[in-house]
């Protein structure tokens, strides 16, 4: 009815009934829920860029009023807050690729020379211990060595060429930011004429938490990223790693990838210490601090920094995270989160979905209590009891 003090969400609201949907209104509902994630797999080459584009926009939004408030057009703002965006992210690419191709070109040998000696000497030590003689492949990896490095090498040339091709390939992001930049008014005005059945402060403060929860999840990501590339590359530098900055910021950036990225940006590095260093224990110590950093990270850095803005629990994160590779592969796990995260918005907007708000959301301290269980049905006694009929007066 109009102006009730909720936003319904069609294809979630209607599968909740007081009495329940019948087996094939279920069925029917079911194979749309379906039809809509297929349709997503099928749309993803559209829908990626899409979805990158909002988040992107959604930081560069500040940065555009400002510009307004100088007396500057709607369109001219849009278009370089985006161009300011797009330098920024070619220079960090710029220097990703740099370092790459001097890591390449200057110790590409010395890995692999590294690499067949480790290899040698573990073929040494079974000969030793267990009387397995010298094989023809590992003479023959020694001998061309040589050939690897090219290889090595090639295969640095190799992703230098296809970073060219994926950004040519990201050129209709900016286009997307630009329309949304400068659409969004005409974007609320399309949420508030289909929510017509809401009440219009309802809308604005579900439009208002979705543009919070996802602008304090990038912006809370870029600092702690910020924070973790000064870690990372504090211990490198003390180890007497090269290339400590290339390898410290490469790591923080797969914060994208929660609870593991900073363990898989440990790998790397851990391996050109194996590999370029005298002794073992530097690599070891490499995995170690990453393994600090991680748990200064993931509890001090981001809840203090990001705080309960975004409340998402872990068990829906990991789910959500294997959902969105498989429907969109590294990107899909990239956008997980953000996106999770809205639909917890989304979903707690509606009284007839809040419970499924509520199950993505973080559980409360007494949850995790010992006693918890007894806590929550004493919380819910009575919840669904029938009133109890008034006494009749017999005095009438």
């Amino acid at each position: 009815m109009p102006g009730t003090d909720r936003i319904q969400i069609p294809l979630i609201t209607t599968m909740i009934q007081p009495h329940g949907p019948t087996a094939r209104q279920l069925t029917f509902r079911l194979f749309n829920l379906l039809a809509v994630i297929v349709l997503m797999y099928l749309l993803k080459s559209i829908l990626v860029p899409l979805f990158f584009s909002i988040l992107f926009s959604i930081c560069l939004y500040p940065m555009a009023t400002r510009l307004e408030k100088l007396k500057i057009g709607k369109a001219p703002a849009a278009i370089i807050s985006v161009i300011f965006g797009a330098i920024v992210i070619s220079a960090i690419l710029y220097f990703f690729t740099k370092q790459i191709i001097s890591i390449g070109s200057s110790s590409g040998q010395m890995i692999v020379d590294r690499t067949v000696s480790g290899l040698l000497g573990i073929e040494e030590w079974l000969n030793d211990h267990f009387g397995i003689e010298r094989t023809e492949m590992m003479t023959k990896l020694q001998s061309e060595s040589g050939s690897i490095a090219g290889s090595v090498a090639g295969f640095f040339s190799g992703f230098v060429g296809s970073l060219g091709g994926i950004l040519a390939n990201a050129v209709i992001i900016p286009i997307f930011m630009i329309f949304q930049i400068y659409y969004r008014d005409f974007f609320i005005e399309f949420f508030f004429r289909a929510f017509r059945s809401s009440s219009s402060e309802k809308v604005k403060e579900t439009l208002s938490k979705i543009y919070t929860v996802v602008q304090s999840y990038l912006l809370g990501l870029v600092t702690v990223i910020g924070i973790v590339s000064v870690l990372n590359t504090v211990g490198l530098l003390l180890l007497g790693i090269e290339y400590a900055w290339f390898f410290g910021i490469f790591a923080s950036v797969l914060l994208l990838i929660p609870y593991i990225g900073i363990a898989i940006g440990s790998i790397i590095p851990a391996l050109f210490a194996l590999a370029t260093m005298d002794s073992a224990w530097y690599a070891l110590g490499v995995v170690i601090w990453f393994q600090v950093v991680q748990f200064l990270e993931g509890n001090f850095i981001t809840p203090f920094i990001v705080g309960g803005k975004v409340s998402v629990n872990p068990l829906v994160s990991i789910i959500s995270l294997l959902l969105g590779g498989l429907l969109f592969g590294l990107s899909g796990v990239v956008l997980a989160i953000p996106l999770i995260a809205v639909l917890k918005v989304l979903l707690d907007a509606d009284p007839a979905t809040e419970a499924f708000g509520f199950l993505i959301g973080e559980p409360e301290k007494y949850h995790l209590k010992k006693y918890s269980r007894l806590i929550v049905l004493k919380k819910w006694a009575g919840r669904n009891k029938p009133p109890t009929p008034p006494t009749p007066d017999v005095h009438k």
